[in-house]
């Protein structure tokens, strides 16, 4: 039998993760349009949800939800860096993985904009 020997992994500073995690936010952010999209939306969301006065819980609902579809964007780019990394060429493995990927913002955005639009409504009716 084998002896492994266990490397103790130095980890970086926090401070350091949290400069590379913003790193690659900005990364994201200078490269990648549906970033943009996004973030858009998110201000519109927000400000229209300011002005028809949506509850506190409500709102928090709505940030949960741009966050996760901002998170989701991130990952699904991260994917695809990686699938471009190992490699250029059409394959169809690479389409699934990066399809894949975008599909699950896509799928998390629909849902996030019913239940906006439930929110929405829900508070309008109420008034």
């Amino acid at each position: 039998m084998a002896k492994y020997q266990i490397e103790k992994r130095r980890h970086k500073s926090l401070s350091k993760s949290f400069r590379d995690a913003i790193s690659g936010f900005w990364l994201a952010f200078c490269q990648e349009r549906n970033i943009h999209i996004q973030l858009a939306a998110a201000v519109i969301v927000v400000a229209f949800s300011l002005a028809v006065h949506i509850s506190a819980t409500d709102m928090m609902i709505v940030i949960i939800l741009i966050g996760g579809v901002i998170s989701l964007e991130l990952m699904n780019t991260a994917v695809e860096r990686v699938v471009d990394l190992v490699t250029r060429e059409r394959h169809p493995m690479a389409k699934a993985a990066k399809d894949a990927a975008a599909a699950a913002v896509w799928w998390f955005s629909v849902i996030a904009a019913v239940i906006y639009v439930y929110i929405i409504i829900e508070t309008l009716l109420s008034k």
